[in-house]
């Protein structure tokens, strides 16, 4: 099965307000963001919330997505995602690991993903634009004791150097893969 985490968590320090709660196309980022991983084919949608956690839930009410609390929001993305795979059920064999910030995500990208990602014979997925790596990350879940123990300095980058051999660069022409909202 393929899950995706949604990393909700941190306290938009730079922006200055929740930016997942700000609006974009009619809706709140994170939920515009949501309801295109649950138009795509990925099975299960789990959000990681953190810094304001009862307002993202509140907005997050009406749809079918796990809800968890990462405590330690604060030490970093990282710990977003592994607090988000220990929340994944036994059946769960690829996670695809989703910015809340990212609006420009698109249930189109989520399933072209998973459909190169069955076809590639790697373990990792990531889109890339001109060179540079984005988001969102596919891998299987046979990194799972790997991402729970090592990459603390580096975070999933860390997972793309440890494993190139395992990597699938996936070309997007459309720059959104690399862009999320970080300023005004």
């Amino acid at each position: 099965m393929f899950y995706a985490i949604v990393l909700a968590a941190g306290g938009s320090s730079r922006i200055g307000a929740e930016k997942l709660l700000l609006p974009f196309d009619g809706k709140k980022v994170i939920t515009h963001i949501v309801d295109e991983l649950l138009a795509s084919r990925l099975d299960q949608v789990v959000v990681v919330v953190g810094s304001e956690s009862d307002r993202i839930e509140g907005e997050l009410s009406q749809r079918s997505v796990g809800i968890v609390a990462n405590p330690d929001y604060a030490r970093g993305m990282l710990t977003s995602v592994r607090c988000g795979i220990e929340n994944l059920p036994s059946e769960c064999s690829t996670v695809m690991v989703v910015l809340g910030n990212q609006p420009s995500l698109n249930h189109e990208l989520v399933d072209e993903m998973v459909i190169k990602f069955g076809k590639a014979g790697k373990g990792i997925l990531v889109p890339c634009c001109r060179g540079k790596h984005g988001y969102p990350l596919l891998f299987m879940m046979k990194y799972r004791d790997e991402i729970m123990t090592s990459f603390d300095e580096t975070g999933l980058r860390g997972l793309l150097t440890a494993h190139a051999e395992d990597v699938f660069e996936m070309e997007v022409s459309d720059s959104s893969a690399l862009s999320d909202i970080d300023r005004p």
